[in-house]
């Protein structure tokens, strides 16, 4: 079946065809076809009028005098008579005509500031003048509401945590707000006008609405890529073409804070009915071996099996009520309390707190950083002490060896902290709570650590080294701005 002269079959599936804007309707200004400019009609009426008038004097001058040079000396006085009050006539008329279009012009220039003077209601000029100067005041209006708009979703843009971005009917990057310019690492200079599979982020064009798009690009503020986004879209015209606009929010920051709460909640719970337990069972037991030599004959095996099986229930509540109490520390973090710290200095004092081995610093490039010199002080200490507890396993058959370093990008400092130990076995619960491979841990060390990173707007996460045996402890943290840098 042919299509409708009046419709257009999409070039993609899904795809919206831009519609031609609708032609202006045009009002003819005359009778006929073939019209000759406005000022040259006035000109040929005004000449028409006056040909009978200087006719009429000639005559009339003729006829009194009977002399033809004065006759012809009268039309031409007559004639220029009639000159200087046409001309008047046509600079009354043409004039105010000028001014109007003058101010339409500027109108069409964008220029709102000009306006017609001396219109007056009740002839048809005056009401043309003051419709003009009604549109002006209209548009200047309008102009200012836009640019307050426009303002407005420009700083909302900018302050936006989530990464927006739009495209046009043909993948074309036509924004991207600094949140998308950050996590997507996307300069904005590089990036405007280029197609999204040229920027390597076609699979965003691909994702559904309320769907999840998996993000490969090494992010500006992390370096790290792999980040799971959820995706809004909607579509919008712009100057009839037709975009799509998407709006991303990072799952991963939602599930780890849905995480932290989850955890939260169950140690609050565990704490609360383990310890309305534990400590009567630490009382009665301490109780019955304060009081069991004066009962039965302490020399007997049955009385010291017995001493000794009190002494274990004795001390295992006290080490399960610390533990315990090591957990709360989740639920008691305190907001970190910013102030500008320099790392250097910073690693120079927690290496002294770890007298295992000693833990060498490869010095990068001076930095400091707007934290919490106190948690950032705890989370060091846990990761150094993780790490020397690593390269310190007796199955090692090296010499320990633990060093700390660390590197700057444009928007954050990168810590590691590598040892030569036996790496990971299984990387995936290392931020697990509860979790330990080692006989007295507490599985709190790393995620108290990632709970202060996350604090500090950074991350923490550790991977074997693929370079040697041992394992690496990354530790990613904003830089100052430039706002608090002064």
């Amino acid at each position: 079946m042919a299509s409708s002269p009046h419709t257009a079959s999409p070039d993609k599936p899904g795809q919206e065809t831009p519609v031609p804007p609708t032609p202006p309707q045009r009002l003819s200004l005359g009778r006929t076809r073939r019209r000759i400019h406005y000022e040259h009609s006035i000109r040929l009426w005004l000449v028409a009028f006056a040909l009978p008038t200087i006719v009429c004097v000639t005559i009339l001058v003729y006829n009194q005098s009977s002399s033809l040079l004065l006759a012809v000396a009268a039309a031409a006085t007559a004639a220029i008579v009639w000159a200087i009050a046409a001309t008047y006539f046509f600079e009354q008329l043409v004039r105010p005509l000028q001014t109007l279009a003058n101010v339409v012009a500027a109108l069409r220039e964008d220029d709102f500031t000009f306006r017609a003077r001396g219109a007056r209601r009740g002839d048809s000029l005056g009401d043309l003048a003051m419709e003009i100067n009604a549109l002006a005041g209209t548009l200047q209006r309008q102009r200012s509401s836009a640019r307050d708009a426009l303002t407005l979703v420009e700083r909302v843009m900018t302050s936006m945590q989530s990464p927006v971005l739009a495209f046009d009917s043909s993948t074309h990057l036509r924004l991207l707000n600094p949140a998308a310019e950050s996590a997507l690492g996307l300069p904005r200079r590089l990036s405007l006008g280029q197609t999204a599979e040229s920027l390597d982020i076609d699979g965003l064009l691909a994702a559904a609405d309320e769907g999840l798009y998996a993000n490969n690009r090494p992010s500006v503020e992390s370096g790290s890529g792999n980040t799971r986004w959820s995706v809004r879209r909607t579509t919008f015209r712009l100057q009839g073409v037709p975009h799509t606009l998407f709006v991303l929010s990072d799952v991963a920051a939602v599930l780890r804070e849905e995480e932290r709460l989850a955890w939260q909640r169950l140690i609050r719970v565990l704490s609360h009915e383990i310890n309305n337990s534990l400590t009567p069972i630490k009382s009665i037991a301490g109780s019955l071996r304060t009081r069991l030599p004066g009962l039965v004959d302490i020399t007997s095996d049955s009385s010291r099996d017995m001493h000794r099986g009190l002494t274990v229930i004795e001390e295992r509540a006290a080490s399960l009520n610390r533990f315990l109490q090591a957990y709360q520390e989740l639920m008691r973090l305190p907001d970190p309390r910013l102030q500008r710290v320099s790392l250097e200095s910073l690693l120079e004092q927690v290496i002294l707190l770890e007298t295992r081995l000693r833990v060498v610093i490869r010095s990068g490039p001076p930095v400091s950083l707007y934290a919490d010199p106190d948690q950032l002080q705890q989370m060091l200490i846990n990761l150094i002490r993780n790490a020397a507890d690593a390269a310190l396993e007796p199955t090692a058959s090296r010499d320990a060896n633990v060093s700390v370093t660390w590197t700057l990008a444009p928007s954050f400092a990168t810590i590691q902290i590598v040892d030569n130990g036996l790496g990971l076995m299984n990387p995936e619960n290392v931020f697990v709570p509860f979790y330990t491979t080692k006989p007295e841990g507490s599985g709190i060390g790393l995620v108290l650590a990632q709970q202060i990173a996350i604090a500090h707007k950074g991350s923490v996460s550790l991977h074997n080294n693929p370079a040697a045996v041992g394992c690496i402890a990354e530790v990613r943290l904003p830089l100052p701005s430039i706002s608090k840098s002064e």
